[in-house]
């Protein structure tokens, strides 16, 4: 593996890992310089600069080959990564519903902890919303189809890697009991990959389907209208 994917992986798990002492030394931190800040502040700012940050490095890290083609070879004229990148939304959806059915036929509950979550932090910061529809996908897609998948499909076949790039995208998202949904994400997603070459296309796809969903959880009204 190349050493600038190394170092994007190091800077992606410090950024998770961060999210243990950041608040708590935010608060102390507050407190020292007479700035009081509560627990939920803490976090969601924690999580703004965290993430931020490390978006910041990984684009720097990888400036050289951000937007190479897979396998160098050639990639889906603008016209037609466009045409997938849109059209991968809906076959994300399907996919999505798909993957719920077989959960729901497992006898496994409908709804995401992770996705209340974030919503929960959104209403308490609305900046949030750009981590959870914006940079949190990029830096997702960058880690687990660019690099994980991207390694991956180098020495085996595409089944192959979609399905051990998507099992770590699922443990990664801490919800054991979404595997399958989170796999069909991650398939989706690779699949949009290899299609187009173009690590843009299931990027633009993931933060639109990202975006959707959060705003159909912050509007419950409008999800009932649909």
């Amino acid at each position: 593996m190349k050493r600038e994917y190394i170092l994007v992986l190091i800077i992606y798990i410090a950024m998770h890992l961060s999210g243990i002492i950041g608040p708590t030394l935010l608060l102390f931190t507050s407190d020292m310089i007479g700035y009081s800040i509560t627990p939920g502040n803490a976090v969601t700012s924690w999580i703004l600069m965290s993430f931020s940050i490390a978006f910041i490095l990984i684009l720097i890290s990888l400036r050289k080959e951000m937007f190479d083609p897979i396998r160098n070879q050639e990639a889906a004229s603008p016209i037609e990564s466009i045409y997938w990148g849109i059209g991968g939304v809906f076959l994300a959806f399907f996919a999505q519903t798909v993957a719920a059915t077989i959960e729901l036929a497992l006898g496994i509950e409908m709804g995401s902890e992770n996705t209340q979550q974030i919503v929960g932090l959104i209403q308490m910061a609305p900046l949030v919303i750009i981590i959870t529809s914006i940079i949190g996908p990029i830096l997702e897609e960058i880690v687990f189809r660019k690099i994980l998948f991207g390694v991956l499909y180098k020495k085996l076949n595409f089944f192959l890697s979609a399905l051990i790039s998507s099992l770590i995208f699922s443990i990664a998202h801490g919800e054991p009991e979404h595997l399958i949904l989170y796999g069909a994400m991650g398939f989706t997603f690779a699949f949009l990959y290899v299609k187009t070459k173009r690590i843009l296309v299931p990027i633009f796809t993931h933060v639109a389907m990202n975006t959707i969903v959060v705003i159909l959880q912050l509007n419950p009204n409008l999800m009932q209208n649909l």
